[in-house]
C-alpha cells in the first residue's frame, strides 16, 4: 500500500549559481582603462537556465 510520502516527488535544489532563476548578470566594461558601464544578463550556465541544480 502506498502512501504519499512514497509517490511524492522530491523538491528540486535551486541552483547556487543563479538562485533559481536561471539568469545570471555579467559587469560590461569598455574602454581602454577597462571602465564599468553596465551589466547584461545572460543564461546560467550551471544549470542552462532551468534553475535546478544539477545532479
Amino acid at each position: 500500500m502506498a502512501t504519499d510520502t512514497d509517490t511524492r516527488e522530491t523538491e528540486a535544489n535551486d541552483c547556487p549559481v543563479c538562485h533559481g532563476t536561471g539568469e545570471v548578470t555579467r559587469t560590461v566594461r569598455v574602454g581602454r582603462k577597462r571602465r564599468v558601464v553596465g551589466e547584461q544578463s545572460g543564461l546560467c550556465l550551471n544549470c542552462l537556465g532551468s534553475g535546478q541544480a544539477p545532479d
